[in-house]
């Protein structure tokens, strides 16, 4: 469904150029929900406007590419990064960070939804027919059609978010991207968002991409899920096992400072900081703070590659004992 392609992207800058994702090379399946987690600033954002190809100055694509295929009524379809945005919202959605902010507070919603449909797919409808259907699809996500009437700043957070979604489904594409669709919302209502969102992943038999630092997130609806530092990805598998048994130091205390209900031990928070992207330390970027670390890993990049069956990782410790048990 999506295949990213041995990706790297950075940041044109004054002082140099900042490169925010390295050499990634994975796949995310049709009809999974597939989780991005990780600290602030690692690249979650970035890798997400890069499979929606939204890649403007001063971003720019190093190397390697995107590929979107898979089939909607019966035709098959296949796009790459520069092509991508000629499918949004039929094969490709986005529900952007701080989404709230994306809807223009001066137009009536009624609006901006008629203006989100290409007229290719209004099967030759007039806009009322159009806003009949928007008005139908709203009720099955709980949604009263009178919000249609009203102007962004009329709702709530909650609801602002809900219409994002709304407008982000309603032409049922194959893949929805979803950055921190649950930010700044309080947990009764983020609850209420992650339910939707499931609902309609099964409804709609798609394929959620779902980027949030929140591991509780995570571990409440994804299926597979990739952990992120500092550009790359250096654990990849499927969520239960990571939370069961992370592979990855970096994994493995991310995972151990999570409180658990029950558990009273104290908390430990990983050491040190992770590195800026304008200076990235060489070998493994996470080796300044792991406790394992060698000289190899403080000179050398590790290889990304199957650990476990379906589990992928990039430590160079992880690698020896692959090849040692053959």
């Amino acid at each position: 469904m999506l295949k990213i392609d041995h990706l790297s992207t950075s940041y044109k800058t004054i002082d140099g150029d900042v490169h925010v994702i390295k050499d990634l090379d994975f796949e995310i399946y049709e009809n999974e929900i597939f989780g991005i987690a990780g600290e602030s600033g690692c690249g979650k954002t970035t890798l997400l406007k890069t499979l929606y190809d939204i890649v403007e100055f001063p971003l720019v694509i190093d190397q390697g590419k995107v590929i979107l295929s898979g089939e909607k009524n019966g035709q098959p379809f296949s796009f790459e990064s520069g092509q991508i945005r000629k499918t949004w919202w039929n094969n490709i959605s986005y529900v952007p960070q701080a989404a709230q902010s994306v809807l223009n507070p001066i137009v009536r919603l009624k609006k901006q939804f008629l203006d989100s449909i290409p007229k290719s797919q209004r099967k030759n409808e007039t806009p009322k027919q159009t806003l009949d259907r928007v008005a139908k699809y709203l009720e099955e996500l709980s949604l009263s059609p009178d919000v249609l009437e009203a102007y962004p700043f009329q709702l709530s957070g909650g609801m602002r978010q809900r219409v994002i979604i709304a407008l982000a489904t309603f032409m049922s594409p194959n893949v929805i991207l979803a950055d921190e669709p649950t930010t700044a919302l309080d947990v009764v209502v983020q609850r209420g968002i992650l339910m939707m969102l499931m609902r309609l992943q099964k409804q709609l038999k798609n394929t959620l991409v779902i980027v949030s630092h929140d591991m509780g997130v995570h571990y409440q609806i994804t299926d597979r899920m990739a952990i992120m530092y500092s550009g790359s990805i250096v654990e990849l598998g499927k969520t239960e096992d990571i939370f069961n048994d992370p592979v990855h130091p970096y994994t493995t205390m991310l995972v151990g400072s999570l409180p658990r209900v029950g558990d009273k031990s104290q908390k430990v928070g990983i050491p040190g900081r992770p590195p800026a992207l304008t200076n990235p330390p060489p070998g493994c970027r996470f080796a300044p703070r792991c406790p394992h670390a060698t000289d190899r890993c403080r000179q050398e990049v590790p290889q990304f590659r199957e650990v476990k069956p379906g589990r992928f990782a990039a430590c160079h410790l992880l690698n020896e004992e692959v090849q040692k048990n053959g």
